[in-house]
């Protein structure tokens, strides 16, 4: 086993031993529209949570409340990287490939700005995801077309002291919203 699968494998299992209710997903709303530049007519894309991850539906629903477009990513077993499905919040998602929920029609945009998950980050603005590579691959892909602005969504205690390993390929976050702040990696 690699050291960055060890790596995943434990920041798995503390996910999953985190305790409920310590930090409060509600608080990053607030958290987002204080520090990220959302301009009028930009696509966010974040993500439906799975499992213990930090639950952006807070921020989701905020966001379709206040008029905003918004996008969920729709992976696929035959590319790694994922398209962007319109949702308005209205109607029951289905499951794609993988187990994610989807919208039940897709409408493709290209988000502006992406919520990415993660199982662990570090101070250079490095995340750990669950190793398929979507969305390191899905980053690239995006800005090898325009620039977008990719932001960890997660929990402060999935804060690493350590520099995670990073490969060529590995996409780094501009940056990470947890319930107890900000990281801004921009620099």
């Amino acid at each position: 086993m690699t050291d960055k699968a060890q790596l995943r494998d434990h920041a798995l299992l503390h996910l999953e031993r985190m305790q409920s209710g310590v930090e409060d997903p509600e608080n990053t709303v607030d958290l987002f529209y204080n520090n990220v530049p959302l301009k009028e007519g930009q696509v966010v894309a974040l993500y439906w949570p799975i499992g213990k991850e930090l639950d952006s539906r807070y921020l989701l629903d905020d966001l379709i409340k206040r008029g905003h477009t918004i996008a969920l990513p729709v992976a696929s077993k035959s590319n790694r990287v994922m398209k962007f499905a319109k949702w308005n919040g209205k109607g029951d998602l289905v499951k794609g490939d993988f187990g994610i929920f989807v919208p039940p029609k897709i409408e493709p945009v290209d988000p502006d700005i992406v919520l990415v998950p993660f199982l662990a980050f570090d101070r250079r603005g490095n995340r750990l995801g669950r190793g398929a590579g979507h969305y390191d691959a899905t980053l690239e892909a995006l800005r090898q077309k325009r620039k977008i602005l990719a932001i960890g969504l997660g929990y402060a205690s999935q804060a690493v002291l350590f520099n995670l390993p990073a490969e060529p390929h590995d996409q780094r976050l501009d940056m990470v919203i947890t319930p107890d702040g900000v990281h801004d990696f921009r620099s």
